[in-house]
């Protein structure tokens, strides 16, 4: 099992990633597409890194509105984990 990070290990980690938040023990973004089409695209391309990386997000979409939400389930938290999917995530948009 992952090992969860500090409260300061997910500040630290947090301050590096734009567009990211931490919620509710949770990193979150949500981010805003021209179309349903193009917020649809990039849901797919969330597929073969997610798979890879064997943790998968939470997603929401409305629309043109992708949330993306991060958490290690059977951690009960944040881990370093989801703080690595999201700098992926991240370089992808």
């Amino acid at each position: 099992m992952a090992q969860l990070l500090t409260e300061p290990e997910i500040q630290q980690l947090a301050n590096h990633l734009s567009g990211w938040i931490v919620e509710n023990s949770q990193l979150q973004t949500t981010l805003t597409f021209p179309d349903f089409v193009t917020a649809i695209e990039f849901v797919n391309k969330l597929v073969e890194p997610a798979e890879s990386a064997g943790h998968h997000p939470d997603i929401e979409i409305s629309y043109n509105k992708v949330k993306v939400i991060l958490t290690t389930h059977d951690a009960g938290g944040l881990t370093q984990k989801d703080f690595d999917l999201a700098t992926v995530i991240s370089q992808i948009v």
